[in-house]
């Protein structure tokens, strides 16, 4: 049994999987980073809350990669935890967009169509590429899961921006811009209900040993790590 390399080729097939997964980590991380950045000026000159609502998920999904990385090739344990505070975020961004979404209706806003959409166009073909980088690994844990469900999440809050701008140039109301905001912030907290139910699953099955890749199944190792190749 020890000829057939079978150790060697799944700690291998681990190693490679998680350089894989960190160097588009890294990447959808940057990309997060510069269009909660673009997003969030534009919700503020823009004077939209659905804009705004969705530039806090682009910084909430910063903050996911970041946790994502620093727990990748972790135990069990340490990625549910993480999972759990991914989770945690989610729900508290949720809050703070219903917040924002009820001081502008509150004191008054006047939304600027051309921005949202510009803005929002900008940040779905962003978006679209993390979705499409992310997409290979969605179902390697709920770690890396929960990361593609917060890029799924972002097309569709990028379309309702779109679609919001949209209703507030033809209809010259800024309720469109309200409406979407709160469906943003609703669709936070439905990811954050799923999330921290399978974190809940997983955490009364987790240990603290670091997960291997079965050397026992060297076939499929080996086919899996040269399509990572």
């Amino acid at each position: 049994m020890s000829d057939c390399g079978c150790h060697e080729t799944a700690t291998q097939l681990s190693n490679n999987g998680d350089q894989a997964r960190r160097r588009v980590l890294w990447i959808v991380l940057a990309i997060n980073l510069v269009l909660f950045a673009g997003e969030f000026a534009a919700g503020w000159w823009g004077d939209s809350s659905a804009l705004q609502a969705d530039s806090l998920d682009g910084l909430g999904d910063a903050l996911v990669y970041i946790l994502s990385l620093a727990v990748l090739g972790g135990t069990l344990r340490q990625r549910t935890k993480a999972v759990f505070l991914k989770g945690g975020i989610q729900a508290a961004f949720g809050v703070a967009v219903l917040v924002e979404v009820a001081r502008h209706a509150w004191f008054g806003a006047e939304p600027v169509a051309p921005i949202m959409a510009i803005a929002a166009g900008v940040a779905l073909v962003g978006n679209l590429i993390c979705f499409v980088l992310l997409m290979r690994f969605r179902s390697d844990d709920m770690n890396m899961r929960s990361v593609w469900l917060c890029s799924r999440n972002d097309l569709v809050n990028n379309v309702g921006v779109i679609v919001a701008a949209g209703l507030v140039a033809w209809t010259n109301s800024p309720w469109p811009d309200l409406v979407i905001g709160t469906l943003v912030a609703v669709l936070f907290m439905k990811t954050a209900t799923t999330v921290l139910a399978s974190a809940w699953k997983d955490w009364h099955r987790s240990t603290d040993e670091p997960i291997n890749v079965d050397a026992s199944d060297s076939c499929s190792a080996r086919s899996q790590f040269n399509e990572i190749s």
